[in-house]
């Protein structure tokens, strides 16, 4: 998509994707969020952790200009993830399609996981048109929804 772009995180950054996961109907979607997302303190560092983490692969979403969102790559249970937020006021338009398309093709790193609650149609639909592909379920406690929820993990070889 046209407009998309890639960039390194700004600490400005930061404070805009703060903002974007305080919207409590997006919380609700992404689920598994960590803690209280009107914790600003407790957002800015583990962001500075994740910044400061050569491990940890960040990039802000700007689409005309503008951040509407952020994407990246990290380890968990031992294997790199990708994961991604697109503020809700630019869900339906193709960003973060365009975003991971971006991302993928230029991290080479696979395979590459991903997850995502089983009624994230959105998100699963965004994996899907990237190349993930479902190879499993689990079900863990879910901060933005205060339950257990259950997730499919996905996954990219190509």
């Amino acid at each position: 998509m046209s407009g998309v772009e890639l960039r390194a995180v700004t600490e400005s950054d930061v404070l805009a994707f703060f903002e974007h996961q305080r919207d409590p109907e997006a919380v609700r979607m992404a689920a598994f969020v960590s803690g209280d997302p009107d914790d600003r303190a407790a957002y800015l560092v583990r962001w500075a952790r994740m910044l400061a983490d050569e491990s940890v692969v960040t990039r802000t979403v700007v689409f005309d200009g503008e951040v509407v969102g952020h994407l990246g790559r990290f380890t968990q249970f031992g294997e790199p993830e990708v994961t991604y937020w697109i503020a809700r006021e630019h869900w339906g338009k193709g960003l973060a399609t365009a975003a991971l398309g971006l991302y993928l093709a230029s991290d080479p790193v696979r395979p590459l996981y991903a997850r995502a609650a089983v009624d994230n149609v959105g998100s699963l639909r965004v994996l899907a048109k990237c190349g993930f592909v479902a190879v499993g379920e689990d079900r863990g406690f879910a901060e933005g929804r205060g339950e257990d929820v259950e997730e499919f993990i996905l996954r990219l070889d190509r």
